[in-house]
């Protein structure tokens, strides 16, 4: 446990960087991966319903 006495290390050669482009990245980011879970949900989906249906008996 910290006894508040302790020195800590501090790096001074850090340059914190902003830039106004890091958010839509980080957007562009989220609909990639979003459109590629729909992608695979729907291939998972029309898989399920063409297992069904070859499993349906058509003979009732």
């Amino acid at each position: 446990m910290s006894t508040g006495k302790e020195q800590l290390d501090v790096e001074d050669d850090f340059i914190a960087v902003e830039s106004d482009d890091a958010e839509p990245v980080v957007v562009e980011v989220a609909k990639t991966n979003l459109s590629k879970r729909r992608t695979i949900d729907n291939l998972l989906e029309e898989r399920r319903l063409q297992k069904q249906l070859a499993d349906y008996d058509f003979d009732l």
